[in-house]
């Protein structure tokens, strides 16, 4: 499922016009990423844990050529599922 076909199914489903589910979607979207950028964690209970974690520096190696690399530190977004999405799915 890509944007599009979300943005349909939440009109279809919250019996709204197309434009307004994609005007939520994006603002649903616009508050996870302030979120995010603040460093906060996102729980949405049943569904999961959106956080942003630190990753180290660390040497890597090329596997073409074999020469070792350096990639630099950075923040990552981590998602831990929730239990009710967990066994929807299952």
């Amino acid at each position: 499922m890509n944007k599009t076909e979300l943005i349909s199914q939440i009109a279809d489903s919250a019996d709204i016009s197309k434009k307004e589910a994609g005007a939520a979607l994006q603002s649903f979207m616009d508050a996870i990423t302030d979120t995010m950028k603040k460093g906060d964690k996102l729980q949405l209970i049943g569904f999961g844990t959106f956080s942003v974690t630190e990753r180290s520096a660390r040497t890597c190696r090329n596997p073409q050529t074999g020469k070792q690399m350096e990639v630099a530190a950075k923040k990552v977004v981590k998602f831990k599922v929730g239990k009710q999405l967990s066994d929807a799915v299952q």
